[in-house]
């Protein structure tokens, strides 16, 4: 029995021993996505030393919850101290409440289009069994926007800009780090450019592309394309320094070394300079890709792309008693797509460089 039981206990902490090496696996993943206050509470369900794992879980988890709790309660009991032309502040419950009706009207607007379709085939079915095929129809749905595809139309806009910037600040960087030349000439430009607001943007991108463009059927809209363009003329910035400043500083003896091996200058980029400047690179992405973000609401705004810039103005503009709410679903709305959208890209940039950033 001694030696039964010896082996049962050795294979229980092998066993235990598994279980907290996969843990310690996933932490880096779990803290790369915010949720760090899993790896205690996993190894809480483990048994490992509960009372140092309830500790971290309240740091971690307990703390943020009761800030938010507070943070709810100070907003409930302040909201209707204020009023408005409109009223008085909505709290949180009018917010959830507003919330649950526009994730509701969606829904309804799912269903309307879903009938459109159905509607439309069983009309042309009707048609081409009549034999009248020159009467049939294929008509796009023209409902509003639901909240969700305002959302989905936003992030599309982001990242178009962002794809944009990007292609133009990395090369410029490393070129500007490269070269004390190039750095000399660009360096002017970003000092000017950077603190430009994309409301001065705006109207001189507006006349641009309605200039080049003709129409804007059978592609992007105009208004896609200017809210995109001012995205890039503002968040182009933080990449385009942050690249330079990392192509700058790499090792001098790396440098030294590939003057030694006469490595020609795409193979000198490819194999030297990108891998060593790859954290600070990400670093500019994160924050241009937060700037971005931030300026399309205001982009979106004024040059009417269907997203959640042109949702809070609608929203501004109607000024019914539900407005402010719905204007607070989208304000709450727009910084947890922030945080998620730095989130994935905080992730991209774990898979590629080694860093102990958070």
């Amino acid at each position: 029995m001694t030696a039964i039981d010896s082996a049962s206990t050795a294979t229980r902490e092998a066993r235990r021993a598994r279980t907290f090496a996969r843990i310690g696996q996933a932490d880096r993943w779990f803290r790369i996505l915010g949720l760090a206050f899993l790896t205690p509470l996993l190894r809480l369900i483990a048994g490992d030393n509960p009372k140092a794992q309830a500790r971290e879980l309240w740091q971690l988890l307990g703390v943020p919850i009761v800030a938010i709790a507070v943070f709810l309660l100070a907003w409930a009991w302040a909201a209707p101290q204020v009023q408005t032309s409109l009223g008085a502040i909505p709290g949180p419950a009018q917010v959830w409440e507003q919330a649950m009706q526009l994730n509701e009207e969606a829904a309804q607007e799912r269903v309307k289009r879903t009938e459109f379709y159905a509607q439309q085939a069983a009309r042309n079915a009707q048609f081409i069994a009549d034999g009248q095929p020159d009467k049939v129809r294929e008509r796009a749905y023209t409902g509003r926007p639901t909240f969700y595809e305002q959302i989905w139309t936003a992030i599309q806009t982001v990242f178009f800009g962002f794809l944009i910037g990007t292609l133009i600040a990395v090369p410029l960087g490393i070129l500007a780090g490269m070269s004390a030349t190039a750095n000399a000439a660009i360096n002017p430009f970003i000092q000017i450019f950077k603190p430009v607001s994309p409301l001065a943007w705006l109207p001189i991108v507006t006349m641009v592309v309605s200039a080049a463009m003709t129409s804007g059927d059978g592609g992007l809209s105009k208004s896609f394309i200017v809210s995109a363009i001012t995205v890039t003329l503002c968040s182009l910035w933080p990449t385009l320094i942050n690249t330079s400043l990392g192509v700058a500083s790499i090792d001098k003896d790396l440098v030294n070394v590939s003057k030694v091996l006469k490595l020609g200058v795409w193979t000198k980029v490819t194999k030297l300079v990108l891998p060593s400047a790859l954290p600070l690179i990400f670093t500019g992405l994160r924050l241009s890709l937060g700037v971005g973000w931030m300026v399309l609401i205001a982009a979106e705004m004024l040059a009417q792309n269907p997203g959640l810039g042109k949702f809070v103005w609608d929203e501004f503009q109607n000024g019914s008693a539900q407005s402010l709410a719905r204007i607070m679903v989208a304000v709450l709305t727009i910084g947890i797509t922030g945080f998620i959208l730095d989130r994935m890209m905080f992730a991209i940039q774990s898979m590629f460089t080694f860093t102990s950033n958070r």
